[in-house]
């Protein structure tokens, strides 16, 4: 166990471990790299640094591998009305706010054949999510969880994933609504929907259950 250190908050910094080689996306975007552009449109997140992210009592870090295992490519950013972690909503199905996915204009094509579509996954990147931690005790909560055992956005691939209403489609945009992310988060990608085999009515967490 690493021990305790002061780094970026849970929701904000970049954390990608000592002696990390960057992953390389396309435009030249650098994974953890600092403040970047996207289509011409700086990201103002200079303010988003100043809050401390601290160790929870019962929280577990690791060191990081040396060396990433894959690379992967950002298709877009998603624009919200959210820009400190403080108005982030606890979770997308708790945000009546409507979000706009920016695609990159080479990715423009692949919206081809969405129109008729009422939901959407998206999967986004939280780059500015801690990825150390391994054991996390969720604020207010009496104990520690596994990291994989929970939702938070804090974990080794900070992938966030969650089901949203497609209300618009543009030539290179989508407008949502059911995001929980800040404004300027790298967009991973984009699926359908599908009721009949993403739906899981039955499923259970263990422990949410024994609560």
């Amino acid at each position: 166990m690493v021990p305790p250190r002061r780094t970026t908050p849970r929701c904000l910094g970049v954390s990608l471990g000592q002696g990390r080689a960057p992953v390389i996306l396309h435009s030249g975007e650098i994974a953890g790299g600092g403040p970047r552009t996207f289509g011409g449109d700086p990201l103002e997140n200079a303010s988003r640094q100043s809050d401390p992210f601290e160790i929870r009592p019962g929280e577990e870090t690791i060191l990081l591998p040396e060396a990433f295992d894959a690379g992967l490519y950002y298709i877009g950013r998603i624009r919200t009305p959210w820009t400190q972690r403080e108005e982030c909503p606890k979770n997308a199905a708790q945000s009546p706010a409507v979000c706009r996915l920016e695609l990159d204009p080479r990715y423009a094509p692949g919206l081809r054949d969405l129109a008729g579509t009422s939901h959407l996954i998206v999967l986004y990147w939280m780059d500015r999510a801690p990825r150390h931690l391994v054991a996390q005790r969720p604020r207010h909560a009496p104990a520690s969880r596994g990291t994989f055992a929970l939702r938070s956005p804090a974990r080794p691939n900070p992938i966030a994933v969650s089901v949203a209403d497609l209300l618009e489609i543009g030539p290179d945009w989508l407008r949502v609504r059911g995001l929980d992310c800040l404004d300027g988060t790298p967009l991973l990608d984009i699926k359908p929907y599908f009721a009949s085999t993403d739906a899981k009515p039955g499923a259970t967490v263990g422990w949410r259950e024994a609560r």
